[in-house]
């Protein structure tokens, strides 16, 4: 897949759709306009997402290696009811978005964005760097070496410890994006002749940006795991979606979102290893929300 692509597309898309819907304008004595500046809302839903293939590079102590083109994927759980279980909801990936319409076709929000990224094991890929652990110092003396556009197997088996015994890496807990968005909405419902007070049909574009923000769980040839929450690096995305609105209150959306994520600050041990990497991803969000009047609408047009 060519995330480059689809993504300069879905920007390029938000942007012009933007700029040509601002010629339009609503005829008010054909349809009955609802007017959204004023209002606020807040969802909460479930994602799937995908991910391009990442150089990753670890460092530490007596290690400082790259794995190439590294395959990864999210682990989706499927209808659940952890989704609206208070207890564990934040155990699957999930959305949540607080927002507000600081104009009847604008609105700027707050979102928390929790994917999974699991690297696939077993998986060959190429490394190159060095490992030379002294044998005294926790580390898999087995792997040492010098290592120049090798082939290494990601293998799944286990340690005496039950840990795998070469590398295991992925952000579960999760990959957090923590971000920004405003987004441009556009009622279809006079082209679809709707009464806006019963239902309303909202086409939706935008662009966000944000940090990063994962519990990382990695294990790098037999060291110890770090598994805190830490900011690793920041995002930016561009996202297009379709809104339904039930009697002013009551809502159902779903979006297409991509970006790009760049983590150069990621904690891989206790003993403060780091790893870095980059990617794309391509997400897709279904959520229910709702949305109320916050503050007293304008009288007359904007």
């Amino acid at each position: 897949m060519n995330y480059k692509l689809l993504l300069t597309l879905l920007f390029i898309g938000v942007i012009s759709t933007g700029y040509s819907q601002e010629e339009t304008k609503i005829s008010e004595s054909t349809y009955t306009y609802n007017k959204n500046k004023g209002k606020a809302y807040f969802y909460w839903g479930g994602n799937r997402a995908k991910y391009s293939k990442s150089d990753i590079h670890f460092k530490g102590n007596n290690y400082d290696f790259t794995l190439q083109n590294v395959n990864a994927e999210d682990k989706p759980k499927g209808w659940h009811i952890d989704y609206i279980n208070p207890a564990r909801m934040t155990i699957p990936q999930t959305n949540f978005r607080l927002g507000y319409y600081i104009h009847d076709n604008y609105q700027i929000s707050f979102g928390f964005d929790h994917m999974k990224y699991v690297v696939v094991r077993p998986q060959y890929v190429r490394i190159d760097g060095k490992i030379n652990f002294n044998g005294i110092e926790e580390g898999d003396a087995n792997y040492n070496g010098r290592y120049n556009n090798d082939t290494i197997n990601l293998i799944d088996t286990k340690g005496p410890d039950g840990n795998p015994s070469f590398f295991a890496f992925e952000h579960t807990d999760g990959l957090n994006y923590i971000n920004i968005e405003i987004a441009r909405v556009d009622d279809l419902g006079e082209f679809l002749n709707l009464n806006p007070n019963k239902i309303q049909i909202n086409l939706l574009e935008g662009i966000g940006f944000g940090g990063l923000y994962p519990k990382t769980n990695a294990t790098i040839i037999g060291k110890p795991r770090n598994d805190e929450f830490h900011w690793s690096g920041y995002g930016v995305s561009a996202k297009a979606g379709l809104n339904l609105t039930f009697f002013n209150n009551f809502m159902i959306q779903t979006e297409l979102k991509g970006g790009f994520i760049n983590m150069p600050w990621i904690k891989t041990t206790i003993d403060g290893d780091t790893a870095k990497q980059n990617f794309w991803f391509i997400q897709h969000n279904i959520t229910v929300g709702y949305v109320f009047q916050l503050f007293n609408q304008n009288k007359g047009n904007d």
